[in-house]
């Protein structure tokens, strides 16, 4: 039986799954990969250096899927993504009110992330479709509170008058299945989709994905409450070892250590110690490089799997007669 999800409906896509909107990763060949399996390709628009790229961007990822794809929508206007017909947003940021009245009145669908129920229901008066609710576990900007996804996605429910998705720790159909079973409408999943045939990083990076363990993350530059989730590489402790005993806390001391430029390079050159680059406590959970294809099917029968047998834990039993 196929999904029928608040997410599945209202996308037009086949498996509850988004792609996380990752800077250097979130390219044309990852997004329409991920289309063509069935779930949502976001196409990041801060890795295009300028709006006519991104213009680009979007036309060539049409040439390679017929199905739906998005955008990651950071910094860049809002006006070529709706000049160029895309209606799927995903949206991030304290303040997002002016682009999302931008795109609402475009008739864009809204999918906008947050860290803290807080700016949840804020971003809920804003009218976004849907809530990406980010816990700790996830890659990039963790937020400062320090909450998992077993709360937040319960708080979620409990709160917010909007669908919601889960976002931070998800890899496989038990993951999607769990997070159905609090709430939520479908996944976002990041660093998975890193470790792909199609994703456009250095085959060594997937590897050493692969080959780490959960506890293969820190959270660096909480001292200037802009906390990260790194992979926790050499240049990672480095920067650590620097916010701990800088006497000053001037920002600067660290800047040259979380270079993004640097990390880019990370994908281009497959040397992992040579920048930071971001990565979830997922990273535990996998341990191959399939298509997307391939991931996207598994997901699909693994959580179809994990919910039959949720249901057989049960039965209704007649009635005792006395």
């Amino acid at each position: 039986m196929p999904f029928n999800t608040a997410l599945t409906r209202k996308l037009g896509i086949r498996v509850p799954v988004v792609q996380g909107g990752m800077q250097w990763v979130g390219y044309a060949e990852l997004a329409s990969a991920v289309s063509n399996a069935g779930g949502l390709g976001l196409l990041t628009a801060l890795t295009q250096p300028t709006p006519e790229d991104l213009r680009k961007e979007i036309r060539r990822c049409r040439t390679m899927t017929k199905y739906p794809f998005g955008v990651n929508l950071t910094l860049l206007p809002a006006l070529v993504i709706i000049d160029e017909g895309i209606n799927i947003v995903e949206t991030a940021g304290n303040n997002p009110g002016p682009v999302i009245q931008q795109l609402k009145k475009a008739g864009c669908i809204i999918l906008h992330k947050c860290t803290t129920i807080r700016h949840a229901k804020s971003a809920v008066k804003l009218g976004v479709d849907f809530l990406s609710i980010d816990g700790f576990e996830c890659a990039g900007h963790v937020g400062e509170h320090d909450i998992t996804n077993f709360i937040l996605l319960s708080r979620a429910r409990q709160d917010l008058g909007v669908p919601f998705i889960a976002s931070g720790g998800f890899a496989d159909g038990q993951g999607l299945a769990a997070a159905l079973a609090l709430g939520a409408e479908g996944i976002n999943m990041g660093t998975r989709f890193m470790s792909t045939v199609e994703a456009p990083i250095h085959q060594k990076v997937k590897e050493a994905i692969v080959n780490a363990q959960e506890t293969d993350t820190a959270l660096v530059l909480r001292r200037w409450k802009n906390t990260t989730r790194l992979f926790a590489n050499k240049v990672t402790q480095d920067a650590l070892k620097v916010e701990r005993e800088s006497t000053t806390g001037d920002f600067s001391e660290i800047g040259p250590y979380v270079s993004g430029k640097r990390g880019r390079q990370v994908f281009e050159n497959g040397d992992v110690d040579f920048g930071v680059w971001t990565a979830g406590q997922v990273i535990g959970l996998i341990h191959d490089i399939p298509t997307c294809a391939v991931l996207l099917d598994r997901i699909e029968k693994e959580a179809q799997e994990a919910m039959k047998r949720s249901q057989s834990l049960y039965i209704d039993a007649p009635t005792s007669k006395l």
